[in-house]
């Protein structure tokens, strides 16, 4: 003779142990996602002109963010490093300003670490 009752109780149990692992394997995820999207830009500024500002912005977008390096500049022969905590795409536009106002940019992979030297040969937008 079957058991029906019992059957119905293991399907059941069955049924909740897969959602509790199922919850567990996208909380552990989505963590480690998080945890991903830190990002480490060393910003060497080789050239003769100091960087004055950086801004962030999506690759094929124009929406720069807030400057990053606050009340700093990067001297010439100078070095900053920056730290994005959290960023919503694979990859980032790093943006430096030169003292002459001209622009130079660079896209990074997001979830790394990242040098970006600026030489004098370094292609600049200067508006013109």
């Amino acid at each position: 003779m079957t058991n029906s009752h019992g059957s119905i109780r293991n399907s059941s149990l069955l049924f909740i142990c897969a959602a509790l692992l199922v919850t567990a394997w996208s909380t552990s995820s989505s963590k480690a996602r998080s945890i991903a999207t830190s990002t480490s830009v060393n910003i060497v500024n080789g050239s003769s002109r100091d960087i004055r500002n950086v801004y962030l912005s999506h690759v094929d977008a124009d929406d720069w963010g807030s400057n990053q390096l606050g009340e700093s500049i990067i001297a010439a022969g100078q070095s900053f490093d920056l730290t994005i905590s959290t960023w919503d795409q694979q990859q980032i536009k790093v943006i430096a300003e030169d003292q002459e106002g001209c622009f130079l940019s660079t896209v990074v992979t997001s979830g790394g670490n990242s040098s970006w030297t600026v030489n004098n040969d370094t292609a600049r937008d200067c508006g013109q």
